[in-house]
């Protein structure tokens, strides 16, 4: 796809500045900052929409007083979590709670004691101060529990009484997929993650004898190693977490006057496009006729490019392909400001 056109006499065209956090790296606020400030030094107008899809940076894209509370974090040792509170409308990230960065990612984890205690600690704690409706995003987590944890610090759903809850999944996959799919990426052996099938497969039968859900049949059920299926048994309603999260950014409202669309994300490939915000807006922008600035960390190009084609397909720029790994994770964004000024301003050839 061509760069796009520079403004011209008038009004300056639009840019949607809408990426998701570069995890480890860049929030999704500092990197639509970054991208603004290459747009508007090349003479655009610009839109800034950090966004997130169930993850990390939930929180901040739905917005909310700050709150924290003390729980029960994944290994057991206690937490300080923060949430958000606006009205009667409570913002949770399982993350912030029974996150896999809470116990210093994969090596430090415990896969198979690792439990969603704290999420429904927190929960219970936003019911407590007042919130009707919890909204909580899931991905991140540490744990492959099925959400038991969780159901238990919520006394099997009695504290849930009147209260709506929302479950903001960041993948579709099913409950009896959440450890073959996910507990690799949590720490698990093969071994482990034999055991954690079986033992979420007897889980989900408990869950249908005691509640009359059978989660196994619930698309997103197996977000956060089965916490979204374990909150479903308690009345949950699983949506897709990107989808919520641009709403209440109106996505759709913003692209009515958008010439060009950049978003990103830390690491692009095949899996940006399920359930994901890359693929997300990728998919809205193509349906509006809007062409596409993609700025990944790193990028997978077999994976995204077999998967997409023709108006569809975005421009894809990889940092560390053009800046090399050292500077790409140093100078995030001042690596995202070069490669959206170069597709606005050059349109070939590497940024500046």
């Amino acid at each position: 796809m061509p760069a796009a056109a520079a403004p011209g006499a008038g009004l300056p065209p639009r840019l949607v500045a809408a990426p998701d956090k570069f995890r480890g790296t860049a929030t999704a606020a500092e990197v639509a900052g970054a991208i603004a400030r290459s747009a508007e030094a090349a003479g655009w107008a610009v839109t800034e929409l950090a966004l997130a899809d169930g993850g990390e940076g939930t929180l901040e894209a739905l917005g909310g007083r700050s709150r924290q509370c003390s729980v029960e974090g994944p290994l057991g040792a206690p937490v300080t979590a923060e949430w958000r509170l606006d009205g009667t409308t409570a913002v949770i990230e399982a993350a912030r709670a029974s996150g896999l960065g809470l116990v210093g990612g994969p090596s430090g984890n415990d896969p198979m004691a690792a439990s969603s205690v704290g999420t429904g600690q927190l929960i219970a704690a936003a019911v407590a101060a007042g919130a009707r409706r919890v909204v909580v995003g899931v991905g991140g987590s540490a744990t492959t529990d099925g959400g038991m944890g969780a159901v238990g610090a919520l006394a099997g759903g009695s504290r849930l009484s009147g209260i709506e809850l929302v479950v903001a999944c960041d993948v579709d996959a099913t409950f009896g997929e959440a450890a073959t799919l996910f507990a690799p990426q949590k720490g698990a052996t093969p071994a482990q993650v034999a055991l954690l099938d079986r033992r979420l497969e007897r889980l989900a039968q408990i869950y249908l004898d005691d509640y009359g859900v059978d989660v196994r049949a619930i698309p997103g059920s197996g977000a956060a190693g089965g916490l979204a299926g374990g909150l479903a048994v308690l009345g949950a309603r699983l949506v897709p977490g990107f989808e919520l999260v641009a709403e209440a950014a109106g996505l759709v409202e913003h692209l009515h006057n958008a010439a060009l669309v950049v978003t990103g994300e830390g690491h692009l490939d095949d899996q940006s496009l399920k359930g994901k915000v890359v693929g997300g807006v990728v998919a809205m922008a193509a349906s509006a006729g809007i062409p596409v600035l993609v700025v990944a960390g790193a990028a997978d190009p077999v994976a995204w490019e077999t998967r997409l084609s023709g108006a569809q397909r975005p421009t894809v720029v990889s940092l560390v392909e053009r800046f090399g790994t050292q500077r790409a994770l140093a100078e995030p964004l001042a690596c995202v400001e070069a490669a959206v000024t170069w597709f606005l301003v050059t349109g070939q050839g590497k940024p500046r």
